[in-house]
């Protein structure tokens, strides 16, 4: 049997939770759609998770997100990228973000299996080499314990990695090869598919809401610069554990205030600093929350 057409099979026929790992253009997301179409054809309700914060197709860059999938119309680019439910994670690099990405996934997970999925499949960030990939592979297992771990590997790039999953979880480990239809993407094309995503998100018709400074998680020092918040993105909060969506902030100088853009029409409760700020065309540049805040 094809390497692919097995892995597949055994997604679908254990149910419950497959994670899949590997670098940078893998095939992760085809594989996982192709997961969810036979999950879909076997009549089952299919949880794809997509916790690559910078290379999203469900939801924005910057969250984890859930999209359902019941019938073949739900893995459509369009709808796949309007999700269920998001969690915001605040980064588009994983690095530095890691329990706002791990506790993410566990939440979406939680909720994929109130909402009555079969199988949930797991897409996974192409950081899987050095501490920090042995690091957040470990631990994201260890909060989601899948039954199957499916390693997308070159040559012997996922060893280490696996390795540590073998010794330390009971999940099946079952590495193959990188599909050969695969197709490398550049950086410069990936940048572009951030900017692009973004695009598409903020487009209008947008919300705009004045900003209390006393509505930020972190909480802003006294006496902070609002300034500083220009463009930078932020998670949407209902008040009740939720992450509903993005917005961006806006410095508006003449007054010395803050509002709120967003695509989300219902009012936050609060909102989540992230580690983003966008230039023209919606283009997110990192920035270190630390610095703007003057202190760790």
């Amino acid at each position: 049997m094809d390497p692919y057409d097995e892995v597949i099979a055994r997604a679908v026929a254990r149910r419950g939770v497959t994670m899949l790992v590997g670098g940078l253009d893998t095939g992760k997301s085809t594989l996982a759609r192709h997961i969810a179409q036979a999950g879909i054809g076997s009549g089952l309700t299919v949880g794809l998770l997509d916790s690559d914060v910078g290379q999203s197709t469900i939801g924005p860059p910057t969250t984890v997100g859930l999209r359902l999938c019941r019938s073949e119309g739900d893995l459509q680019p369009e709808a796949m990228a309007r999700a269920d439910h998001l969690s915001f994670v605040g980064s588009t690099s994983p690095q530095g973000h890691l329990l706002p990405l791990v506790t993410g996934a566990r939440l979406l997970l939680d909720r994929a299996r109130a909402s009555g999925a079969d199988v949930v499949v797991v897409d996974t960030t192409g950081l899987v080499s050095g501490v920090y990939g042995q690091v957040l592979k470990f631990h994201k297992v260890g909060v989601l314990q899948p039954e199957l771990v499916v390693g997308l590997a070159r040559g012997q790039e996922l060893e280490p990695v696996l390795g540590v999953l073998r010794r330390f979880y009971a999940a099946e480990v079952l590495p193959i090869d990188v599909h050969p239809e695969v197709v490398p993407t550049s950086v410069e094309q990936r940048a572009q598919n951030r900017e692009d995503s973004m695009g598409r998100y903020f487009a209008e018709p947008l919300q705009r809401w004045r900003v209390k400074p006393t509505v930020f998680m972190p909480a802003l020092p006294a006496l902070f610069d609002l300034t500083a918040l220009d463009h930078i993105v932020v998670g949407l909060a209902d008040g009740k554990g939720q992450c509903i969506g993005l917005g961006y902030l806006e410095h508006l100088a003449e007054e010395g205030a803050l509002r709120l853009i967003s695509p989300v029409t219902e009012a936050p409760k609060a909102l989540i600093l992230g580690s983003v700020r966008l230039e023209d065309g919606f283009r997110p540049r990192r920035v270190d929350l630390r610095n703007l805040f003057g202190s760790d």
